[in-house]
């Protein structure tokens, strides 16, 4: 009698250690979150797979919504064609027009294309330098918008040609006084600012790439994770397939995703691929294989940045009009600002503004530049970003 209760009493304990255990590893789990979605075979994804198509749920519905990010590079090109205007048309630009547009506020979007824009509500202002402190980055897109002014008041000479104290044409471009081209000063400034930092500081981040992923939003057939990693391929490209229609002499691609062909021919035709595999390890819950793909995406457009910063540098030297060197120096110019949000060099605003007074700081700007000056600002991008 006494041996069968000791017996007894030994099953009762291990009944409760097993109990204990069970409970312990539901408060500490060591298993991967459940998996919503079917596994993708990685290999079954090509160079010509359609990035909105492939992805769908069990019941073949598409899980893909690229609209987010599609509409910011809309507006994107909505700024970058108004200010194209001036040497156009000979246009008037409006800087409140440009702030509008940047902050997607006062319906400043018309036309076919462009006007489900204005009631969107998504606009460039809040996720330019979102990576920033809340001050710093609002001084960011003060700095953008200070540039909005600068091409309107240009534009008003855009009849008159251009010399050291005088705005206008210098060839086809409009340049302020200075010989500073502000058109491309805010476009190639936004593709820092907007798209490298947004991308890789933000969307590409840690933090976004932990977002939840086994539950769909509210009324969508996509996870929170799936949506963030879609954005990023709605604001590098509006083309099915990245990268399909580019030739030997053009991209087929705009703003940042030109640049990865013209200054990352390496990584370019790569970067389709990253895109479809990142979206297929979310689905497949792969944790290292989605951030292999971020790192090298983030990467890739550093490059990008810091090469094209170089190019047209050299393009200064190598040109043979005022034209031709102010349009490479306004390009130049505002991939320089760009390096301030290449993180992964560890460049910063103070590395790209010392650059930039060292170019430009003197009161005749493009008009006072020289070789030497040139030279040192190309060995300083040289040696910031030698390891990339």
């Amino acid at each position: 009698m006494i041996k069968l209760n000791l017996l007894s009493r030994f099953a009762l304990i291990a009944v409760l250690v097993a109990s204990l255990s069970a409970c312990k590893d539901e408060e500490n789990p060591t298993t991967v979150q459940p998996q919503l979605r079917k596994t993708i075979d990685y290999a079954k994804l090509t160079d010509t797979t359609t990035y909105a198509n492939f992805f769908v749920d069990d019941a073949g519905a598409k899980t893909v919504d690229l609209t987010t990010g599609a509409n910011r590079l809309l507006i994107f090109r909505a700024i970058n064609t108004y200010n194209g205007t001036a040497v156009g048309s000979g246009a008037t630009l409006d800087a409140t027009v440009l702030k509008n547009m940047f902050s997607n506020t006062g319906n400043p979007f018309s036309g076919t294309a462009n006007t489900a824009l204005n009631t969107s509500g998504v606009q460039l202002r809040n996720v330019t330098a979102s990576s920033f402190s809340t001050t710093d980055a609002e001084k960011e897109r003060t700095t953008i918008e200070a540039g909005f002014p600068k091409i309107a008041t240009a534009s008003k000479s855009v009849t008159a040609t251009a010399s050291e104290g005088k705005a206008g044409k210098l060839g086809t471009y409009l340049v302020d006084e200075q010989g500073i081209e502000w058109a491309q000063i805010i476009q190639k400034g936004l593709i820092g600012a907007f798209q490298v930092d947004y991308i890789g500081n933000v969307l590409l981040s840690d933090k976004n790439l932990s977002l939840d992923n086994t539950t769909l939003v509210a009324g969508k057939k996509y996870t929170a994770l799936e949506q963030n990693w879609d954005e990023i391929y709605g604001i590098l490209t509006a083309n099915p397939v990245y990268g399909s229609k580019a030739t030997a002499t053009s991209s087929g691609e705009s703003f940042i995703g030109s640049y990865l062909w013209e200054y990352n021919q390496e990584d370019f035709p790569k970067i389709h691929k990253a895109l479809l595999t990142g979206r297929a390890a979310i689905a497949n819950n792969d944790t290292k294989v989605l951030k292999e793909q971020a790192a090298f995406i983030h990467k890739a457009m550093e490059k990008a940045i810091s090469g094209a910063a170089l190019g047209y540098l050299a393009k200064w030297k190598s040109g043979t009009t005022d034209a031709a060197r102010a349009h490479a120096m306004g390009e130049g110019l505002g991939f320089i600002y760009s390096l301030r949000y290449a993180t992964l060099a560890k460049a910063d605003a103070a590395f790209s503004d010392a650059i930039l007074t060292n170019l430009i700081g003197a009161s005749n700007g493009f008009w006072g530049l020289t070789n030497a000056k040139i030279d040192a600002a190309s060995t300083a991008i040289k040696t910031k970003f030698a390891s990339q």
